[in-house]
């Protein structure tokens, strides 16, 4: 181990200076000696503390061994134990230092992944979302959706789901999701009416099955509701589903709510 203080000192030092030598602080080394770990040997007529060059000689060590992360209990035993194996608590050390290097590198994968999702929502190429979600899947619809949503807590809320959620994960979800598609149109063919049991449940369960992205209020899902109806986008894609379903899930929707205590008429996004 090379020393920090290579040459001899023409003359002991004071605290300061031997802070200065070792790139510590005053406050640090009267902590040292406080603790015992490294004290000064010796002291002038007016009882100044001096750091002779074996005094030194033992802050480089000190420090050498702080700076390899051994805590002062462990430097302590490594420099006044004859018997401690230093070569055994360096490997200890490299030990614990390899679990923090494993730790840190799936910190480092898991930030990744938070900060694509934040820029794309679905970590997935577009051939594994078609895989998904079917052919008939646009992989823009996500990129787009963060450019109307990117600034809101429920797209850093959907993202930060999305960075932890696998393929198949997704896969669950969507085939759930087009499960209730499937029943809420054969609902709107059968001539089920909002407000029923039936209807209340339907929008339950939607409402569940979207807090999967983010949670999702009854108050909020009133408002998603009312775009469904209201954008043509979403109009289109709900009453393809089944004639007439945009404007009886909206329905359905809002008599939930109302069952809630909520007034569907004064809703709004949380």
């Amino acid at each position: 181990m090379t020393s920090m203080v290579d040459n001899e000192i023409d003359e002991d030092a004071t605290v300061g200076v031997a802070a200065d030598l070792l790139g510590l602080t005053v406050r640090t080394l009267h902590h040292w000696d406080e603790i015992g770990l490294a004290s000064p040997s010796r002291r002038t007529p007016a009882g100044y503390r001096l750091y002779t060059w074996d005094d030194l000689e033992r802050l480089s060590r000190v420090v050498a061994y702080r700076e390899a992360g051994l805590t002062l209990d462990a430097i302590r035993d490594v420099l006044d134990d004859a018997t401690a194996e230093i070569g055994d608590t360096l490997r200890e050390q490299r030990a614990q230092l390899a679990e923090r290097i494993h730790d840190l590198r799936q910190l480092d994968e898991r930030l990744e992944r938070m900060t694509t999702a934040h820029e794309r929502g679905i970590l997935m190429s577009d051939d594994e979302q078609r895989e998904v979600f079917g052919e008939d899947w646009d992989p823009q619809q996500s990129r787009a959706a963060r450019f109307v949503w990117g600034g809101s807590k429920q797209w850093a809320q959907f993202a930060e789901r999305s960075a932890s959620r696998s393929p198949s994960q997704w896969r669950a979800l969507s085939e759930a999701m087009s499960a209730l598609q499937r029943d809420l149109a054969d609902a709107v063919g059968r001539g089920v009416e909002p407000g029923s049991e039936e209807a209340d449940g339907l929008a339950e369960r939607h409402r569940e099955l979207f807090s999967n992205f983010f949670p999702l209020t009854r108050q909020m899902q009133v408002c998603l509701g009312r775009m469904f109806e209201a954008d043509p986008g979403f109009s289109s894609y709900y009453n393809g589903i089944g004639d007439g379903l945009a404007a009886w899930f909206r329905q359905s929707v809002d008599e939930s709510a109302r069952h809630h205590g909520i007034d569907p008429d004064t809703a709004t996004w949380e």
